[in-house]
Formats: C-alpha cells, structure tokens, sequence
C-alpha cells in the first residue's frame, strides 16, 4: 500500500492523473485473435487489490479491467432500435428536466440501466428462429450493443443550449423565416464541435492521464452486468441493492417530505431574518447560499455530477472556492456595492435601477430596440442602462478570471499535453508542406504496421486503447472528422443567413476558431480533472464588443462557440467510454453522430435567454464602466496563476502544484443562481469517498465505488422518471402530496422555512 510523503506530489498523491503509474505496462504486440477469445492485460482481480489508487493508470487497470473479446459485435436491430428510442426518450426527458428550478441533466447511468432491461428483455422475448428471428435477436444481449446504445442516447440529449437564440429570436425578435434552418443550426452546432473533438482525440481522449472521470461509474457498471457473472456477483448485488433504495428512497425527499431536499437548523432556528435567508437558506431555486445545510436528495446532490467519482483533487480546489464565494457574496451584497442591496440576493434578471419601489422592477428589453431588433442608442438613454445583481457581477468577474486563468495554468502545469495539439504548426511541419516529398504518399511514409507497433508500445496512451490497437480495430479515418467538422460549418454558415441572425460570416469563422482553441484547453482540463469550465460569459461578452447592439447576433454566436464547446467536450468524453469498453471507433462514429441528429430533430423547443446586457457591453462593461471589473477580470486572470508556478519552482512544495487557481475563481462565483442547499452534502459525500475510502479502504473503493455511483444515479433518475409523469404534472395532470410539516405551503414559505424576502412575492 502506498503512503503519503511530503516529497509526493499531489499529482501522485490523488487522481488528478497527470503522472504514469509506477508499475510500467509491458510493451503488447499486435495480434489477430480467434473468434471468441479474450484478451487480458494486468491481473484477474484488479479491482479487489487493496492498492489506493492514486494515478490514471492505477484507475484504468484497477477500476476497470484491461480485456476484451473482440468477437462481440454491436450492429444489431436491438442496438439501433433501443438506441434511437432512448435518444429520443432522453431528448424530451431532458427538456422537461431542463425547466426544473435548478437543471437537472438526464444521467447517462440512467439511460444505460434502461437499456440494459429493455435489451435482456428483448433478447428473452424476440423469438430466434429462421431469418428474421435470427436477425431480430442474434444472441444474447452483449456489453458492445449495450455500450453503443448508451453512446447514442447520450449524444441526443445534449442539444437543450443550442434552442436558446432560436427561442430567443421567436419571442422577442419577430421569430425566424425558416424552421427547417433551425433545426439545421442545432445540428450544426453540435456536430462542429463533435468534428473538432474527434480531430483532437490524440491529445484529449487516447492519453492515460485524460481520464475523464466520470466515464468510470458507467464503464464499471457496464463490465460488472456482462462480465462473468460468477466474478462479478458481489458487485451487481451492490448495485441492485443500492439502486432499488434510492429507487424508493427518492419518493420521499421529492415528493413526501421536500423539506428533506434542503434541511436547514439556522433557519428552522430563526424564521424571520433575512440574513438567515441570504446565508443559510438554499432549498428554493435563488434562495440563499445554503451554508451549513444538508440535503437528502440524491437528485440534487449530484444533480451536476456525482461526488463520488469527482476526483479529489478537483474537490478541494471546488470547495476553497465555495467558502471564497460565500464571503465574497455576503461582502458584496452587505457591503452595498454596486447597489447590491437595491436588487434581489440572487438573480440572473436585469433591474431598473431608478425605481424608489419596494418591489423589485425588471427592465423592458423591448423598450430599447428598433423595428429591426436592434439597440436604439435613444430609446437607451431614456430607459437607462439595465442594473445586474451584486452576486451575478461577482460571479462574471470570478469566471472571467477563471477563463484566461485556465489557458496561463495549463500552459504552465501541462503544457506537454497541450503542445500536442498543435503539433502541427511547428516551423518544421510547416517547412514540410512547402517540400515536393510530402506530397509523395507512396515514399518515405510509416507504414501502417510501423505505426501500429509504435502506438501499441506507446506507453502515454491509454492501455485500453492500446488493447484495442493490438485487436486490430480499425480506426476512424481522420478525413471522416474532417468532412462532419466542413460539412456542418457550411450548413451553419448557410442557415445563419437563412434566419436573417445578424451575425456576420467573419464572426462565425471567429466562432469556431475560438470553440477550436477552447476544446483544447477546456477539454483538456475537463479531461484531466472531470472539472467542467463554464466559457458562457466570456462567449457573450466577446460577442458584445464585436456586434454592438445586436443581441440576436450575440445569441447565435455563443451557440456556435459555448453549445459546441459543450456538445463536444460530451462526445469527447463519450470517446474515452468507447475506448474504455472497447467498442469499434467505427460504431462509436455511427452511433454518436446519429444521437446528435435525433437530439436536432426532438429536441427543438422553446427556452428563454437573456442576452440584452451583452449586447450593450461597450456601456456596460468597458473601462470606466459601470460593471468594468467584468472586463478587466480578464487580465487579471491571465496573472493569477504565475506567483504559484513561480513559487513552485523556486521553493518546491506540494501545495503549490495542488491549488488550481482556475478551477478555484470559477467556484468563487459558483452560488450565483440555483437550488445551493445540497452542496455541503455534496462535498460530505465526495471527501468520504475520494480521501477516506480510497485511503483507508482501498479494496472498498476500487471494486464498489464507481457501481454504487452508477447505482444511485440509475435508481434515482428512474424514481424521478416516473413521479414526472405519475405526479408532477408531466403527464397534463399534476397530484401534489398534501401540505404538512415537511411539505410547506411555498406560497408563503421557503421549502426549509428560512424567512421569505416580500419583494418577490
């Protein structure tokens, strides 16, 4: 068992997954297999080692077993009858997720657990006799069919961000010309950055150290439901018991006894301060930060990810963030900054700010356009410039910080991963473009084999990757990337115009050469530490200073940067899936860009954006300004992160390497809008699992905390599923529990009683 030291890295220490493992891989060589044969690489029983796991390499071998059978094929009926049926079913669940008060993302455990029931029984029920049984229901429902159906669904229920300036444009701005084009600009916008994710998968998806971690829980459960079921009995019963009480658990804290989604002593303590509320409340969307209160609601808690696969090192930057944020929002608001106190605690919404009401006025956007859905600089003199909340100015300046303080930090802590990806423009290989012999495929080219061999011995790639090179899969060729990546920017570009959008061809080019830049830092770090940055603001205000006054413009342009960021860095973690559960690149190509096309065509509805604020930036958020911190958050944040690099490397500590200071001013402004009372459970549950379990149990951990992970998710989301339908209205009926204790009346009450502000009655 390995012990901590002061000289160990935190790297070493914790899977943030950025060093090999100590135990080098043997060198493997290809081979043809015969038909039905497994090939294993490392020890039967991996995952009942007591070894805490502490790098990527130590993930991908103990969590998840390095074999494959490389005979099991996923083209099948069932795979793309269940796969297009649960892209379409995730595609609408998602939408009517998407309106709860804090967004609930359908879980990709989820849709698998379903998969896995609908494919058993469909391979029990279907008869195999003559042809079309035989090609209805070829065998046994086997891991590759379930995986690719996974990977389908998964891709189509993403979409929900690239609706908004199409919704946007249809309630405010004299809706759109052409509905075809509409549903065209989804699919572009998705598939761009899917064509950009696959052209960047040497350096964010085939290295060992980009884990992707939250690809772990699925993949266990994948191999424990069609592994040998002898040897994975002991997981399954785990998962079967785990999800079958979360399954019942759930009706309790969301239907029964809400109050359980947010539990607050404070503020059962003391029911008529507002302070109380700001601070401690947390259980109603916008309520309060949520300090100190617990939830009991799986389906919050890990409503943006499940803490027990979050990596620990990402955890502790998240929650020094939180407790930076929590003093900064109470100094902001408290302090009067900004006239903080004129507008509500939490709010996304613009103000006026000359109103002497006690309520709260929100501002006409529609008052200052022309005919043409344009800003008139007259009609916004007269209204005046719109006021935003103190926190939600907290929240652009930190995550503005966090943008330009990711690309310093990455390219001083991983600047070998990131080169990688733009290889390509060293003054050598652009001199070699410029040469005859380049041009001369037939000579002086790696052959295939030499290329083979030399990614199989490849030690940095990951050892799944390197099973399935030795198997012989074929891969993708590049030029398929390629043809999605030109064929969806022609059709966006074409559509954009169609729409009368208002953004120019040069912005879109702008657009998507910024999405390039970003997948490779972004999705790197996301990669790397299974932290998610959000480049929304950023997108937007970019947007701001290149279209003044068009809001509509600044829509379609964060579509086409922040949506396909998104969509990208999902299909590039479903990549790292693929890989891991050894499923044919060319099925994961299939698959993934059919999801896409089905989630375009279901899940085309009508969602509202605020984008007026940004379109007026140059007012706003310009030096001299009334919000220019916003702006210059940029500059600073590109300073930020050097004084631990210097630190570093003059006086070597751990705690210098540990701190992530993007990932931490991104959390510092993370309490901006939401449900915040389930974040301390939250960090409870995610430090139990990543340092105590992992550390002191490690066999524990290695062999059921990614199946309990999935079986939480799994039982939950299904609980939530049908109580959707069955009594939250989701079905044009709605049976609400009867009010009691535990079920306030939220008319008049905060679901956890703290006091309720009057104005926003």
């Amino acid at each position: 068992m390995e012990t901590k030291s002061a000289s160990v890295s935190p790297e070493q220490e914790i899977p943030s997954y950025n060093e090999k493992s100590s135990q080098e891989s043997p060198a493997i060589e290809p081979q043809v297999l015969e038909k039905g044969q497994t090939v294993r690489i490392g020890e039967d029983d991996d995952y009942d080692s007591d070894q805490v796991v502490s790098t990527a390499q130590d993930l991908v071998t103990h969590i998840i077993k390095v074999e494959d059978d490389p005979s099991l094929n996923p083209w099948s009926f069932r795979m793309v009858f269940l796969g297009a049926g649960l892209s379409i079913f995730g595609g609408v669940l998602q939408e009517i997720f998407y309106f709860k008060p804090q967004t609930i993302y359908v879980s990709q455990v989820f849709l698998t657990v379903i998969a896995y029931i609908l494919g058993e029984l469909m391979a029990y029920v279907i008869p195999r006799r003559g042809v079309i049984g035989k090609l209805l229901n070829p065998g046994p429902f086997n891991a590759k069919e379930h995986a690719a159906i996974s990977l389908m669904s998964s891709a189509a229920t993403q979409s929900a961000l690239a609706t908004e300036a199409l919704s946007a444009q249809q309630l405010f701005y004299g809706g759109y010309p052409n509905h075809a084009a509409a549903v065209f600009i989804v699919l572009s916008s998705q598939l761009i950055g899917f064509g950009i994710a696959g052209l960047l998968r040497d350096v964010i998806v085939r290295p060992t150290k980009m884990i992707w971690p939250m690809t772990l829980p699925i993949s266990s459960l994948l191999e424990s439901l069609h592994k040998d079921k002898a040897q994975s009995k002991a997981r399954l019963k785990i998962f079967y018991i785990f999800f079958c009480i979360l399954f019942f658990w759930t009706i309790i804290p969301e239907y029964i006894f809400p109050l359980l989604e947010g539990f607050s002593i404070f503020c059962l303590a003391d029911q008529h301060s507002l302070v109380f509320t700001n601070l401690f409340g947390g259980a109603s969307g916008n309520e309060g930060l949520g300090f100190l209160s617990l939830s009991f609601d799986w389906n919050y808690i890990a409503s943006l990810g499940s803490p027990l696969w979050y990596p620990l090192y990402a955890m502790t930057n998240n929650f020094i963030g939180y407790l930076f944020c929590i003093i900064l929002f109470m100094a902001v608001y408290y302090g009067n900054i900004w006239r903080s106190q004129d507008f509500p605690f939490l709010s996304q919404l613009l103000y006026y700010g000359d109103s002497n009401s006690t309520y709260y006025n929100e501002y006409n956007q529609t008052l200052i356009l022309n005919s043409e859905y344009i800003v008139d600089p007259a009609a916004l003199k007269e209204q005046g410039l719109p006021w935003l909340t103190g926190t939600y100015v907290v929240y652009l300046i930190t995550s503005n910080m966090g943008v330009t303080a990711t690309l310093t930090h990455m390219l001083l802590w991983d600047f070998d991963d990131i080169k990688v990806g733009w290889a390509w423009a060293a003054p050598n290989k652009l001199k070699k473009w410029l040469k005859l012999e380049t041009y001369k495929f037939w000579k002086n080219q790696e052959t295939p084999e030499e290329r083979l061999a030399r990614r199989v011995n490849d030690e940095t790639l990951d050892p799944h990757y390197r099973l399935m090179l030795r198997n012989l899969y074929q891969d993708t060729p590049l030029w398929w990337w390629g043809a999605v990546l030109i064929a969806s920017f022609a059709v966006g570009l074409g559509c954009l115009y169609a729409m009368k959008s208002t953004l120019p061809w040069w912005g879109f080019i702008v657009g998507n050469i910024l999405t390039l830049v970003f997948m490779l830092f972004f999705g790197a770090q996301y990669g790397l530490t299974g932290f998610q940055f959000n480049v929304q603001p950023i997108c937007q205000m970019l947007a701001g200073y290149m279209f003044p006054g068009k809001p509509l413009a600044n829509l379609y342009f964060t579509c086409f940067t922040y949506n396909s960021l998104q969509q990208g860095q999902v299909l590039a973690k479903d990549l790292r899936l693929a890989q891991q559960v050894h499923l044919s690149p060319k099925c994961t190509f299939f698959v993934q860009v059919m999801g896409c096309i089905i989630g375009a065509l279901f899940n085309y509805v009508m969602m509202l954006i605020l984008a007026i604020a940004w379109s007026i930036a140059n007012d706003m958020f310009s030096i001299g300004g009334r919000y220019e911190w916003v702006t210059i958050a940029y500059l600073v944040g590109f300073i930020v992160p050097v004084p631990f690099w210097l630190a570093n490397r003059y006086y070597p500590h751990p705690i210098f390497s540990y701190l992530n200071t993007s990932i931490i001013l991104w959390y510092m402004g993370w309490l901006f809008v939401g449900i915040n009372a389930s974040i301390m459970s939250y960090f409870l549950l995610g430090f139990a699992a990543q340092f105590w379990l992992r550390r002191y149990h490690p066999q524990l951990f290695n062999k059921y905390n990614y199946i309990v992970s999935a079986a939480l998710d799994g039982g939950t989301q299904i609980c939530v599923f049908i109580l959707t339908f069955a009594v939250f209205g989701g079905s044009g009926v709605e049976h609400a529990f009867p009010t009691w204790a535990g079920n306030p009346n939220t008319d008049i009450h905060n679901l956890d009683y703290c006091k309720v502000n009057p104005a926003t009655l």
